[in-house]
């Protein structure tokens, strides 16, 4: 940098960009805007129901109906997708996850109703099989409790197509299983779903930022004290997740996710300087909920420590980042204009 950069003190003051607000504005490295944003939702089976998620202040689960009027609110603000998370409900779910790939299931209708509804705004589905295990598990399980990893893939790929049939948008494998991201680009290939993209969750750590997550979806009852470290990445692991990033590109991923978010900032960074490719993060349930309990306590002012924490994504270099913050976060950018 010195072979760059010459002068010091005081003919070289750095402060003097910082001085006034339209020099700040001026010369700042990066920008947040409602392109940046993913709004996730969870839905339930029934009409005109909302319910609350105690561990995510302001969060709730929604039926169908009550999620179009949101999705409405939603594409007026400008946020170009919404994501959905489905709670199960006990009777549906089973040890090989049948009601993941159900065409007539809670996903699926969702999408239709979406898509033919708001026909522009982008649907992201998970594909995952934990909501619909007995076992809170994302794959299926031997007798052992071990998630098998070639079977468990054919139930994703299964999950994928129904999903890509109903209308969705981005298919996003979050389930860690190896060689999923190759075999689901395949069949929608094959299907001729060939737009359709898919947005893998390649870097998805073994997390304890997922419990409030969890509850909203209903398979915290069923991992029983579980845990996902024989799929989900070691927190401790930087290198590890590069190679399932190159694996999956590899393997026909359009867009890939670090999760969680702020505590892995430094994987976002890695990803992005490494790839060069369309690269997301998910500030997930656990972050949402410190912050909410800092800001009800009144420890933190919510617009700006919210804004300071998704600007934050853009720094280290994700294109976007998917937060239960989107659209308060969209209100205030539109209210800057």
């Amino acid at each position: 940098m010195s072979s760059i950069i010459t002068g010091q003190y005081p003919q070289r003051r750095l402060r003097r960009n910082r001085a006034h607000d339209f020099s700040r504005r001026l010369v700042a490295e990066n920008h947040l805007t409602v392109d940046d944003l993913i709004y996730p939702v969870f839905i339930v089976e029934g009409k005109n129901i909302t319910q609350s998620v105690a561990s995510m202040p302001n969060v709730k689960r929604m039926s169908i109906d009550v999620l179009l009027q949101e999705a409405e609110q939603v594409a007026k603000l400008g946020i170009p997708v919404l994501s959905l998370f489905p709670a199960i409900e006990p009777s549906a779910k089973s040890l090989l996850a049948e009601e993941a790939y159900n065409e007539n299931g809670l996903i699926p209708k969702a999408i239709r109703a979406l898509k033919k509804a708001l026909p522009e705004l982008g649907v992201l589905t998970d594909v995952a099989l934990d909501p619909y295990t007995t076992h809170g598990q994302d794959g299926i399980i031997d007798d052992n409790g071990y998630v098998l990893n070639d079977i468990s893939v054919e139930a994703l790929t299964k999950q994928a197509l129904v999903q890509a049939e109903a209308g969705a948008d981005i298919i996003a494998p979050s389930d860690m299983m190896d060689g999923r991201i190759g075999v689901i680009r395949n069949a929608l290939e094959s299907h001729q779903f060939v737009n359709t993209q898919i947005m893998a969750y390649s870097a998805k750590y073994a997390s304890s930022f997922y419990g409030p997550f969890r509850d909203a979806v209903g398979s915290a009852k069923n991992i029983k004290g579980g845990n996902k470290k024989t799929y989900q990445l070691d927190p401790a692991n930087a290198n590890e997740a590069l190679q399932e990033i190159y694996q999956d590109l590899s393997e026909g991923a359009d867009m890939v996710m670090v999760k969680p978010g702020l505590p892995y900032l430094d994987i976002v960074r890695k990803v992005k300087d490494t790839f060069a490719v369309p690269t997301f993060a998910y500030q997930v349930s656990g972050e949402y909920a410190m912050l909410m309990a800092a800001i009800k306590n009144g420890w933190l002012d919510e617009k700006s420590v919210i804004m300071e924490s998704l600007l934050c994504f853009k720094r280290a270099g994700a294109d976007g980042v998917l937060t239960y913050f989107a659209k308060q976060v969209a209100l205030w950018l539109n209210s800057q204009e």
